[in-house]
């Protein structure tokens, strides 16, 4: 009985713990993601993951490559710890009526992944503007600078700020855009890209939780015995890029949608369809698949460590120690 009352707390407590743990692992290469994926045809700063990170170090420092991480570090807890333990909750009460058929594991799937949008979207929301920041940043400058070098060239004369590259800029902070969305759109201005938001983790969470699950049960000790941390892990990173890597054209959108700030050269969009029929026209099928491959490595081992901690039972550990009601 007492398993059962700290069932819950247990899960909520392992899955904040798995997303801390992972998203300080994976940060950088999630904000190359987001970068290469808001570039547009002309206006390509980076051509891959490992030029967009030196870049950034160079323009930025090495924190720059941490821009947005307090936001997804603060809201990762609860969006981590709803999409686990809804799932695990789904599954429960949908195997109660009998075997867990690969429908009802889609179904759980689909339920965690539409309750966890709650918190996702207004986190994507935000980090999304932090990420992109330095990107929309440079592009400006670049502009520019080529205006000035034009000015100057016809004075002939390079004037100090081009030379020494001296334009400061300064970044906002998350607590700033989040006050400036409410105030100019209400709480509708953190849910922008909701639609987008779903049509991605949904189909994600269908796709995640009945493939790990599965893999995770090839290497059970036994019918009834847990898997090794080992293939928690391994199934985990499977399940998880392949996920990540087959709903990658919805995350595009979502983040082309989500990103308020756009160099003078870029494309804006009013909504799904019209994101869509433009990528298409100006950039082409592949666009689609811009971050693909950060995106596997980021959710790989995000989703590989988040399990390995909800398996070990970290919560179930750490709540032991709480004094025991006496019945």
């Amino acid at each position: 009985m007492a398993d059962k009352q700290i069932s819950l707390p247990a899960k909520l407590i392992n899955g904040g713990i798995a997303g801390l743990i992972g998203v300080t692992c994976v940060f950088p290469i999630d904000l190359a993601k987001t970068r290469l994926q808001n570039q547009q045809n002309g206006s390509r700063l980076y051509t891959s993951m490992s030029d967009c990170l030196i870049k950034t170090i160079r323009s930025e420092g090495y924190f720059g490559m941490y821009r947005g991480a307090a936001v997804n570090l603060t809201l990762v807890t609860p969006e981590k710890a709803i999409k686990l333990a809804a799932n695990d909750f789904f599954r429960h009460h949908l195997s109660k009526d009998g075997k867990l058929t690969l429908f009802k594991e889609m179904l759980a799937g689909c339920g965690a992944g539409t309750c966890q949008v709650i918190v996702t979207t207004p986190m994507e929301m935000l980090k999304i503007q932090l990420q992109d920041a330095g990107r929309i940043v440079v592009h400006s400058l670049s502009v520019m600078f080529c205006f000035l070098w034009f000015i100057a060239a016809q004075r002939k004369l390079m004037p100090e700020t081009v030379a020494a590259g001296s334009v400061e800029t300064k970044s906002p902070t998350a607590m700033q855009l989040t006050r400036q969305l409410l105030r100019e759109k209400g709480i509708a201005g953190l849910y922008k890209g909701l639609g987008a938001t779903l049509l991605r983790d949904v189909p994600f969470s269908i796709i995640y939780f009945p493939l790990f699950a599965n893999l995770n049960n090839f290497g059970k000790r036994g019918i009834e015995g847990p898997a090794p941390f080992y293939v928690s892990f391994i199934s985990g990173c499977l399940a998880g890029s392949t996920a990540a890597v087959a709903v990658n054209p919805v995350d595009v959108i979502k983040t082309r949608l989500q990103s308020l700030n756009r160099g003078s050269t870029e494309d804006t969009y009013s909504g799904v369809t019209d994101c869509i029929s433009k990528i298409m026209r100006n950039e082409g099928p592949a666009a689609f698949l811009k971050g693909a491959y950060c995106r596997a490595l980021v959710i790989a081992p995000l989703f590989g460590i988040a399990q390995v901690v909800y398996f070990l039972g970290v919560g179930e550990f750490l709540l032991s120690f709480l004094p025991k009601k006496d019945n």
